[in-house]
C-alpha cells in the first residue's frame, strides 16, 4: 500500500504532524485529566475489625476517594475520618487484608 493511503474505515497510514497533534490532545487530554488515572495503588493493609487505622497514601493532594481492588475476607471497608493531604483513615467490619486504589 503506498503511504498516505486512506484504507476504508481507518486513519491514513501517514498522518501531517499538524493535523495529527490537535487530533491526539483532543482524544488524550480527557483521559489524562480523569482523576480516576493518576491514583496509585496500596496493597498489603491490614484491618482489624472495629479500628481504625490511617493510612499514608503519598497522593500529595487530598483524595477524591479509594476502591477498594481486593479484599481477602467478607468485610464492608469505609473511611472514618475526613481526607487530608497525607493520610486516609479506614475501618472494616472484619478482620481482612486488602489493597485499595487511591485517587
Amino acid at each position: 500500500m503506498a503511504a498516505g493511503v486512506k484504507v476504508a474505515g481507518s486513519l491514513s497510514t501517514k498522518l501531517p504532524w499538524d493535523l495529527a497533534n490537535p487530533k491526539w490532545a483532543a482524544s488524550l487530554n480527557p483521559l489524562l485529566a480523569n482523576t480516576l488515572i493518576q491514583g496509585s495503588q496500596i496493597d498489603g493493609i491490614i484491618l482489624t475489625a472495629g479500628k481504625p487505622v490511617a493510612i499514608n497514601h503519598n497522593l500529595g493532594q487530598l483524595p477524591n476517594g479509594f476502591i477498594v481492588v481486593d479484599n481477602i475476607a467478607s468485610s464492608n471497608i469505609w473511611r472514618t475520618q475526613p481526607f487530608t493531604t497525607t493520610v486516609l483513615t479506614l475501618q472494616a467490619s472484619a478482620n481482612t487484608t486488602i489493597s485499595i486504589w487511591v485517587y
